[in-house]
């Protein structure tokens, strides 16, 4: 690729480029399909008030153009100002670098917003020429970060492949661990329960039995799901978002455009009591992947959470084929109920040198605590022992 040839530029927001345009480079034909990188995804949370300047997210997604115009390479970034609704919590470090004297806000993010899974952030169509492209892109990142201003920039679940080229890059990598499900070729939850020691087997089981006790559960997606199905699970979100956040992320709005624009790719798990749902979980359903996203529920019974969002999602992810249940952030919890820790990886560019170099030394001191713990972690998941 001539070097000279890249046409970089930016969007303040995503209903300023083609879809088709933007999926060409999310999720080229032949790739894993990640449903959050789709445009549909990325641009409802913009378009339905959930990531607005209002909110504290500014668009400013980089673009980068062969010299016929195609779209080749996209970095979906916002200003934020403030570090709600990431998942990678670098609050210390704003109140660190502001009680310096310095402004740590507005910062640069490139992310999806309001959910911690990982993937692709340096979105290039495949080709001989694709690792110019990835280097195209992140200078245009850079550059962005450098004429506006800010303090940082931080890159945040990236995909495993990316982390050596952004290391290289001069980007500091900080890690941290989730727990993921995987499926071993299990034929049925019985199969998978097999793979437990005793003593989790029968803790499992009893779970489930105490959980579905005058329940039933139902499966909802594609065109089964209707706007009732979404007021139902809305106000579970409500209550949920009230009790963690203080303030939800999404909107009724949010639920309504991702239905409209993605319903194939959108699962939700009600718990019922006499046909009456009293729980539910929303998951994603990507090509070997099961995500579950958002739950809630307005009547809390023991172990309910658990069968909603782990249990039946490992249901779904054997009955359809999938590899992975990504239940999100947090939950050393799910360790006993076979979802295995799994390292996770965010980059970050800090402006000034000094801070820099003081944010370097914590993360160093912190990727060994955190290899530390996940092989302390290994050592005691539920399955049976070579």
């Amino acid at each position: 690729m001539d070097e000279a040839l890249p046409q970089i530029s930016s969007v303040s927001a995503l209903a300023g480029i083609a879809p088709a345009e933007w999926n060409a480079v999310a999720n080229p034909p032949g790739a894993r399909y990640d449903p959050f990188l789709t445009w549909e995804f990325l641009e409802a949370m913009e378009s339905s008030g959930a990531a607005t300047p209002r909110t504290g997210w500014r668009g400013a997604h980089v673009l980068v153009r062969d010299a016929n115009g195609r779209l080749r390479a996209a970095m979906p970034i916002w200003f934020k100002y403030h570090s709600r609704g990431e998942f990678v919590f670098d609050q210390s470090w704003a109140e660190a670098w502001q009680r310096a004297g310095g402004e740590y806000y507005p910062k640069l993010l490139s992310a999806v917003p309001f959910t911690p899974v990982t993937g692709r952030r340096l979105l290039v169509s495949p080709g001989p020429d694709e690792h110019a492209y990835h280097a195209a892109l992140l200078d245009g990142a850079l550059q962005l970060a450098e004429q506006t201003g800010v303090s940082s920039l931080h890159i945040n679940f990236i995909d495993e492949a990316e982390a050596p080229f952004l290391e290289a890059a001069g980007l500091l990598i900080r890690t941290d661990q989730q727990f993921h499900w995987q499926n071993d070729g299990y034929g049925s939850f019985d199969d998978f329960l097999a793979s437990l020691s005793s003593e989790k087997r029968k803790n499992l089981r009893k779970e489930r039995a105490k959980a579905q006790a005058g329940l039933t559960f139902q499966h909802i997606q594609g065109e089964e799901i209707t706007e009732a199905h979404l007021d139902t699970f809305f106000e579970f979100y409500m209550d949920t978002g009230n009790r963690k956040w203080g303030s939800p992320y999404l909107t009724r709005k949010t639920f309504s455009i991702l239905r409209e624009r993605m319903a194939k790719d959108l699962l939700f798990i009600f718990a019922c009591e006499d046909g009456k749902p009293i729980a539910g979980a929303m998951n994603l359903i990507g090509s070997d992947t099961l995500y579950g996203r958002y739950w809630g529920t307005l009547d809390a019974r023991p172990m309910l959470h658990f069968e909603t969002c782990y249990y039946q999602a490992i249901d779904y992810a054997i009955a359809h084929g999938l590899k992975i249940v990504e239940a999100g952030a947090q939950g050393g919890h799910k360790l006993a109920r076979g979802y295995g820790p799994v390292l996770t990886r965010s980059a970050h560019w800090i402006a000034h040198p000094g801070f820099r170099d003081a944010v370097a030394d914590y993360l160093e001191r912190e990727r060994a605590a955190v290899d530390e713990d996940m092989d302390f972690l290994r050592d005691r998941t539920p399955f049976k022992k070579e």
